[in-house]
C-alpha cells in the first residue's frame, strides 16, 4: 500500500539528484586577472618560450577566445577596467580615460582623484566615485550581504580601484615615488596583512639590486618575429632601475608582476578569501606593455622576454590559488585592455610617401572661434581644447539666447572642410544619431559629463597636435586581437576565433556566480557549460 508513495518520493529523489548534477558549482574564488596591452598575436607568436603550467596551459585547457575587443573606440588602462569591471562602456560608466577635462575648472581631472578620502602610504587621494554604474565585485557584496571578500591589487592605481568597485574590501597599487603598496581610505583601514607584507618585504629596499635580462638569452639573437629589429636591438639587454623615475620604470618590465604575485601570496596565506561557501572575488593587474612604452620594433627583445616572463607570473599565480583555495573552486578570468602603444604609437607616414599630415587643434579653435564671432556676433564661443575634442562655452550662448543645436551645426559645416579632417561628431549626433553606421563605437567612448561637444576624426595617417602634446595617436583604428579565456572545472577547453565584446565578461561571470550583473550591463551572458 505505500509502495505507490515510496515510488514517487524516488523518483523526485532522483529527479532533484539529476537538476543538481546538471547546475555547475558557484566557485569558491573568481580571480580576474586584468592584462594591460596583452595581444593574441604575441601571446601566440611566443609560445615556444612558454613553460607548462602557465599560458599553455590555459591554450590548452580553458574557453580561449582570440578576438576579443572593446566596444567603443580607443581604450586606454582605465577605460578598459572600468569597462570589465561594470560591463558597459564609457557613455554608461563615465570613465572615457584615464584623465579628462573638467567643465567646472577647464583642468585636467585623474579618472579616480577624490579630495574627500585621503590615501594610505601616498599623497594621492582617490575613490571609484566617477564610476557611475555597479561593478561585478559590486553586485557580489549585494548578493552576499556583504559577506564576500573583494581584494583588488595592481600595478597601477587607476586599474585597482576601479576593478575594486565601490564596495570592496580594499585596492592596493604600487606608489610610483616610494614603490609602497598604497591604497585609499575610501575602503577603511589598511588590512594587517598588507602592512606585515610592506614591514618584511618593502620594494625600496629591494630595487637598486634589482634587474632585467632575459629568461632565454640564447632565444633573444635566435627569434625574429619582428621584421624591422636590427642586430642591435636583439643583443642581450639588461635593465636597473635607478634615479627618480626607477619605480614608474619598472612598472613598465614584467618585473612587476612578480611583485603583485608576492603581495597575491600574502592575501591568499593571510585572508579566508575563497576558503568557504560564500564566493570571493580577487582582481589581478598584470603588465604586458614593452618597456617605457616603446613600440614593439624599439625593443623586440624586450617584448619577447615580456611573455615569457608573464607566462611564469601566471604559472606562479595558478599554482599559489590552487594551493590555498583548491584547483577545483577557482574561477579564473584572464582578460586584456584592449589597446596596444605598439599600435598607438605616432608613426611618420609622410616619410613612406604614405598620405599623412599635422591638424592643428589649437588653429583649428581660433579659425572656429571667428567663424562662430561673424556669424553670431563676436564672443568666446570655444571654451577649451583637449585632445581631438572642443569645449564651447555654454554660459555665451544662453546669454545670447542661441539655440545649442544651430551652434553645433555651424560648427560642423565649418569644421568638416578642413584638411585632414574625415568626421566631426557632435553631441547632438551622438545622442540622437542611433542609425549611422559605425557611429555606435564612437558613442560609446563618449559621456557628456567628461567629454567635449564635438569630436574631430582625422583621416588615417593624419596627426593631432595639441596644447597638451605636440602628438597624439594617428588617426584611423587599426584592428589588432586581443585574448579572453575562461579557465576552470566544467568549462570545456576550445579556440574561438569569432569575434566577441569584452562586456560580456561581466555579465558571464554574474551567471557563474548566480548573481545579478552590473546595472548598466546590457550583453547576454556566454554559456560556458
Amino acid at each position: 500500500m505505500n509502495k505507490p508513495r515510496f515510488l514517487t518520493s524516488f523518483l523526485c529523489l532522483m529527479a532533484l539528484m539529476s537538476v543538481d548534477a546538471q547546475t555547475p558549482a558557484v566557485p569558491r574564488l573568481v580571480v580576474n586577472i586584468l592584462v594591460d596591452q596583452l595581444r593574441t598575436d604575441y601571446l601566440e607568436a611566443f609560445a615556444p618560450l612558454y613553460g607548462e603550467d602557465g599560458l599553455k596551459r590555459l591554450l590548452a585547457e580553458a574557453r580561449y577566445y582570440t578576438d576579443a575587443s572593446t566596444a567603443f573606440r580607443k581604450p586606454d588602462r582605465a577605460s578598459a577596467a572600468a569597462s570589465l569591471a561594470t560591463g558597459t562602456v564609457p557613455y554608461d560608466n563615465g570613465i572615457t580615460g584615464l584623465t579628462w577635462l573638467s567643465r567646472k575648472t577647464l583642468q585636467p581631472v585623474f579618472c579616480v582623484d577624490d579630495a574627500r578620502f585621503s590615501g594610505i602610504k601616498t599623497q594621492e587621494r582617490t575613490s571609484p566615485a566617477n564610476m557611475l554604474t555597479s561593478s561585478l565585485s559590486d553586485e557580489l557584496e549585494l548578493a552576499t550581504g556583504g559577506k564576500s571578500l573583494v581584494y583588488s591589487i595592481c600595478p597601477e592605481r587607476d586599474m585597482a580601484v576601479l576593478l575594486a568597485g565601490h564596495n570592496a574590501d580594499g585596492a592596493f597599487w604600487l606608489n610610483d615615488l616610494t614603490g609602497a603598496w598604497s591604497g585609499t581610505s575610501y575602503y577603511g583601514d589598511c588590512p594587517g596583512w598588507v602592512s606585515v607584507y610592506e614591514r618584511a618585504n618593502t620594494l625600496s629596499s629591494r630595487i637598486r639590486k634589482m634587474q632585467w635580462t632575459p629568461l632565454y638569452q640564447g632565444a633573444v639573437s635566435s627569434f625574429h618575429y619582428f621584421h624591422s629589429a636590427s642586430e642591435e636591438q636583439t643583443k642581450i639587454f639588461k635593465h636597473k632601475f635607478e634615479g627618480e623615475r626607477r619605480y614608474r620604470e619598472l612598472k613598465t618590465s614584467p618585473l612587476v608582476n612578480e611583485e603583485v604575485n608576492h603581495l597575491v601570496e600574502q592575501c591568499l596565506a593571510s585572508t579566508a578569501i575563497g576558503r568557504d561557501y560564500v564566493p570571493d572575488m580577487l582582481n589581478i593587474g598584470y603588465y604586458a606593455g614593452n618597456y617605457n612604452h616603446a613600440g614593439a620594433s624599439e625593443r623586440p627583445a624586450e617584448m619577447q622576454d615580456a611573455y615569457a616572463r608573464l607566462d611564469r607570473s601566471l604559472a606562479k599565480l595558478i599554482a599559489s590559488v590552487e594551493k590555498y583555495v583548491g584547483a577545483g573552486n577557482t574561477l579564473f578570468v584572464l582578460s586584456s585592455t584592449g589597446y596596444s602603444d605598439s599600435e598607438t604609437a605616432a608613426i611618420d607616414y609622410a616619410a613612406h610617401r604614405i598620405p599623412a599630415g599635422t591638424f592643428d587643434m589649437n588653429k583649428a579653435a581660433m579659425l572656429l572661434n571667428m567663424y562662430l564671432g561673424a556669424v553670431f556676433g563676436q564672443e568666446q564661443y570655444v571654451e577649451a581644447t583637449r585632445d581631438a575634442q572642443i569645449f564651447l562655452n555654454h554660459r555665451i550662448i544662453e546669454q545670447k539666447n542661441l539655440r545649442f543645436a544651430d551652434v553645433l551645426a555651424r560648427c560642423e559645416e565649418f569644421l568638416v572642410q578642413m584638411s585632414g579632417v574625415r568626421e566631426v561628431y557632435t553631441t547632438l549626433r551622438l545622442k540622437t544619431g542611433n542609425w549611422e553606421k559605425g557611429l555606435d563605437r564612437v558613442r560609446n567612448s563618449w559621456n557628456a559629463t567628461t567629454c567635449g561637444d564635438i569630436i574631430v576624426d582625422v583621416h588615417p595617417g593624419w596627426k593631432i597636435a595639441t596644447q597638451q602634446s605636440t602628438e597624439i595617436t594617428n588617426g584611423g583604428e587599426p584592428y589588432c586581437s586581443y585574448p579572453l579565456f575562461f579557465f576552470a572545472p566544467g568549462i570545456g577547453a576550445s579556440r574561438l576565433t569569432a569575434p566577441v565584446s569584452t562586456t560580456v565578461i561581466a555579465p558571464t561571470v554574474a551567471r557563474c556566480l548566480r548573481i545579478r550583473a552590473p546595472n548598466g550591463s546590457a550583453d547576454a551572458p556566454i554559456i560556458l557549460q
